[in-house]
C-alpha cells in the first residue's frame, strides 16, 4: 500500500505552499503521492503548461505529483478533476464531469454542502466519486454521516461511485492528517488514477490518539457512524458560533495581527 495525499492546493492558485514546500511537507509525512487540485479559474493555457512542467520536475522515485484542477460550478459546487490539466469554459457540473472523463481524469465532487444533495441526486451524469470527508470543510475530527448516506443512495444508480477523502490543503496552520492508502505497486500517474477509479484505496485518518481506516465504498460500521455524527455536530456548532462572531466584528477582523488571522482561517 502506498500513502497519498489528495486534494492539495499550491501558490499556483490560492494555497500558501509552493510546490517545492509541498514536496518536502508530504515526504516528511511518509507520502509517495500528492494529487493536486489547484483552482482552474486561476489558470490560462500558458500557466497550466508551467504548472505541469514544475510538477513533473519535482516528481521522482521518492514522490510523484499527479496534476489536477478544481472546477468551480453553479451554486458554488466544486468538482475536482484528478489527472486533468485541460481547462473548460463552463460552470455546468454535468458538463464539467463529462469534460474530466474525456480527459481521462477522475471527476470527484468536493465537499458538497447538504443543501446541494438534491441537485446532485438529480444529475443525469454522475461523478466517479464524492468527498465523504474533506478535512477543511468537515473539520479534523469527523466527516458528516449524511455525505456517506448520499453516496450510498447514488450507488443504487452507479455502483462504482466511490467515497473520497481529501485534505483540501491551503494553509500552513491547517490540519493535514487525512490521507489515502492506494493498493498499487508503483507510484506513477497511470497506476494512481486507475486505483482511484476502481476504488483500490482506503482513507486513513491519523490522529494524536488513533488511526481510522475508511472504505472507498462508503460502508461504515454503525458505531463509527454514531461517533462521527456526535463529533460532526460539535464541530458545526463551534463553527456556527465562530461565524456569528466574525459577522458581528465585521471589518474589525482586518485589523487583527497576521498570526491571529492565520489561526482564524482554520475555522472559516
Amino acid at each position: 500500500m502506498i500513502k497519498a495525499a489528495l486534494h492539495v492546493h499550491s501558490t499556483f492558485s490560492d494555497g500558501e505552499f509552493t510546490l517545492t514546500e509541498l514536496r518536502e511537507k508530504f515526504l516528511r509525512a511518509g507520502c509517495r503521492i500528492v494529487c493536486m487540485a489547484d483552482h482552474a479559474d486561476a489558470f490560462d493555457d500558458a500557466k497550466v503548461a508551467e504548472y505541469v512542467r514544475e510538477l513533473a520536475s519535482l516528481s521522482d522515485e521518492r514522490l510523484t505529483f499527479v496534476p489536477g484542477l478544481e472546477f468551480g460550478c453553479v451554486q458554488r459546487m466544486h468538482i475536482v478533476g484528478y489527472g486533468v490539466t485541460t481547462l473548460i469554459d463552463s460552470d455546468d457540473p454535468e458538463t464539467v464531469i463529462a469534460h474530466i472523463r474525456r480527459c481521462e481524469g477522475i471527476p470527484v465532487i468536493a465537499h458538497p454542502p447538504d443543501h446541494l444533495f438534491p441537485l446532485i441526486e438529480g444529475f443525469g451524469i454522475l461523478p466517479d466519486g464524492i468527498e465523504a470527508w474533506n478535512s477543511k470543510y468537515d473539520g479534523r475530527y469527523a466527516p458528516r454521516p449524511a455525505t456517506f448516506a448520499l453516496i450510498e443512495r447514488l450507488q443504487a444508480r452507479s455502483p462504482s461511485l466511490k467515497a473520497f477523502y481529501g485534505q483540501d490543503l491551503h494553509w500552513r496552520k491547517q490540519f493535514a492528517g487525512l490521507f489515502n492508502m492506494l493498493d498499487i505497486p508503483l507510484a506513477d500517474r497511470t497506476s494512481v488514477l486507475r486505483a482511484l477509479a476502481r476504488g483500490e484505496f482506503e482513507g486513513l485518518f491519523e490522529g494524536k490518539e488513533r488511526e481510522i481506516r475508511l472504505p472507498s465504498d462508503a460502508g461504515l460500521p454503525a458505531n463509527l457512524v454514531e461517533e462521527f455524527a456526535r463529533a460532526s455536530a460539535r464541530t458545526m456548532r463551534f463553527r456556527n458560533t465562530v461565524k456569528s462572531v466574525r459577522k458581528t466584528l465585521g471589518g474589525a477582523l482586518k485589523l487583527l495581527p497576521a498570526p491571529i488571522k492565520a489561526q482564524l482561517r482554520r475555522f472559516f
